[in-house]
């Protein structure tokens, strides 16, 4: 299995393929609670992905949409409300949204992969991992290469990023021979196997990223064989759903630790 010649930088620093609770596990519908995470690390998960968004009081919320609609039971954007009215919202109809401050103490061995959902999270976020030194656990990472680079410069070489959509592109590109500007301060492309009907994630990209130093983490699968698939591509992390899936697969192929 082919996989990156060097750890770029300490959050990396995993033997082996790296299982992300994607949301702490969103399966069951409990995405992004303290009881998801808390699952996940029961389970031998050491990296979590989440989102943050602030509140209009500029807490930071371990949440991925940018309204309570969907996932509680109060409705509103988050970026409007205070934390006062947020910390009111249930997810199911129990389990409050935790503040990622909180998930960084409660869980002091977890690793974070941070998709930043809104620009506004960008320097809370940046000024929170400064404050709690916390530079070796925690990947920025968004859609928007602008916000991710942006972080990059915020935080400096100390702060892991992964590629936003347009790095993704100029990556893909690069693996057909086709110049593309890179931005060489990203330690991993953080892809889906497919967008849309196009394949993303096949051998020449993970060749090519790792003829470049950078990682290849793949969301959000949750089907065993496609999970196998991909790790015979030689990607170097899976974010998924269904965390007794990956485990075992991983157990199976003796790379779980």
């Amino acid at each position: 299995m082919t996989r990156a010649t060097r750890i770029r930088h300490p959050f990396l620093d995993h033997a082996g393929p790296i299982p992300f609770a994607h949301r702490g596990g969103a399966a069951d519908g409990m995405e992004n609670t303290r009881a998801a995470f808390a699952r996940a690390a029961g389970a031998g998960y050491r990296y979590f992905e989440t989102d943050v968004h602030t509140t209009s009081d500029g807490r930071l919320v371990a949440f991925h949409d940018a309204t309570l609609d969907r996932m509680t039971d109060l409705r509103g954007p988050i970026a409007k409300l205070p934390w006062s009215e947020v910390r009111r919202a249930r997810t199911a109809g129990r389990r409050p949204l935790p503040l990622f401050d909180e998930l960084l103490d409660e869980f002091p061995r977890a690793r974070w992969n941070i998709d930043v959902k809104a620009e506004s999270a960008l320097v809370p976020l940046i000024d929170l991992i400064r404050r709690s030194d916390a530079w070796d656990r925690v990947c920025v990472g968004s859609f928007s290469e602008r916000r991710v680079a942006r972080a990059q410069a915020l935080g400096g070489p100390r702060l892991a990023t992964s590629y936003g959509m347009s790095g993704v592109l100029a990556l893909r590109l690069r693996s057909y021979g086709i110049p593309a500007v890179l931005r060489v301060s990203a330690v991993c492309a953080q892809v889906p196997e497919f967008h849309g009907r196009v394949r993303v994630v096949d051998r020449r990209f993970v060749r090519a990223a790792h003829a470049r130093g950078l990682q290849v983490h793949v969301w959000t699968v949750n089907d065993p064989v496609r999970m196998a698939a991909l790790l015979d591509l030689g990607v170097d992390g899976i974010m998924t759903d269904h965390l007794e899936s990956l485990r075992t697969v991983l157990t199976e192929r003796g790379t779980w630790n």
